[in-house]
């Protein structure tokens, strides 16, 4: 049975590499992929970098599979999965994992993120060594490292010798317009997520990283309410990088959600 990997906003597919070993080894096909603007993906040159537009690249994606693909989908790419389900194409997908993400967010979370992405997406760095100071002083909670070759897969050196993310500024600055439309704009979003979610028929497992500071409590209690038959995992001692942080105990979240769900993965 295939599975697709939709990443969160910044990373790349490489951020499924140890959760793919794992679904492989029990018999299901794991397709991780970069999603538009990010890793080995094109850049959007018109700038459509809203969810819809990683909704509509991941029901294609679905579709090329001869059958339905169970969807795990971290941050930007859980967002995207909800859309696609609950809105744009439903019965894309076999099942939702979604990954630290759902409709009600924590505001001070978002700012966090998206103030990490923004910080130097157009100046770049000196070096690798001062891109990996500024992820050190983003995840405080992870043992400090040098600049390491998985690095340079997240960074491109251009011509004028610095470094730079591999991802499409682009994207962080449409999310930075949409978040200056106001309060208003962000509750219409908000309600409009929490629609879709509501339309949600097929199986679908929310996993929270118990030290997130992107989804609360209060966003777990909502997003069962608007999902009741979801099923919920919380991972101890993990942020919104619920992947990174805990791999051992995320992968057992998901393989068990996904063969309670699907059985074995071999048949596909």
């Amino acid at each position: 049975m295939p599975v697709l990997l939709a990443h969160g906003g910044g990373q790349t597919k490489r951020a499924w590499k140890r959760v793919s070993a794992l679904l492989a080894a029990h018999g299901f096909r794991a397709v991780a992929l970069d999603l538009r603007g990010h890793g080995e993906s094109d850049w959007a040159e018109d700038g459509a970098y809203d969810v819809a537009d990683f909704a509509r690249d991941l029901i294609a994606v679905a579709g090329s599979f001869e059958r339905k693909p169970a969807l795990i989908g971290a941050s930007l790419g859980g967002l995207s999965g909800i859309t696609a389900e609950g809105v744009l194409a439903p019965g894309t997908f076999a099942s939702l994992t979604l990954v630290d993400v759902a409709p009600q967010m924590e505001e001070g979370g978002v700012a966090r993120i998206v103030g990490f992405m923004a910080a130097h997406a157009r100046e770049g760095f000196a070096s690798p060594e001062d891109a990996a100071r500024v992820i050190a002083e983003y995840l405080p909670h992870r043992p400090s490292r040098k600049a390491s070759s998985g690095l340079a897969h997240y960074l491109r050196q251009k011509p004028d010798g610095r470094y730079y993310w591999h991802w499409d500024p682009a994207f962080i600055h449409s999310v930075i317009r949409r978040r200056a439309e106001g309060e208003e704009a962000s509750l219409i979003a908000r309600t409009e997520l929490a629609e879709a979610a509501s339309r949600l028929t097929l199986p679908v497992h929310l996993i929270r990283g118990g030290s997130s500071d992107l989804i609360s409590a209060e966003s777990v209690m909502h997003f069962r309410q608007l999902v009741p038959h979801a099923d919920y995992s919380d991972i101890a001692e993990a942020t919104h990088m619920v992947v990174g942080d805990q791999n051992d105990a995320f992968g057992d979240a998901i393989l068990g959600f996904l063969l309670r769900a699907h059985g074995s993965g071999i048949a596909g």
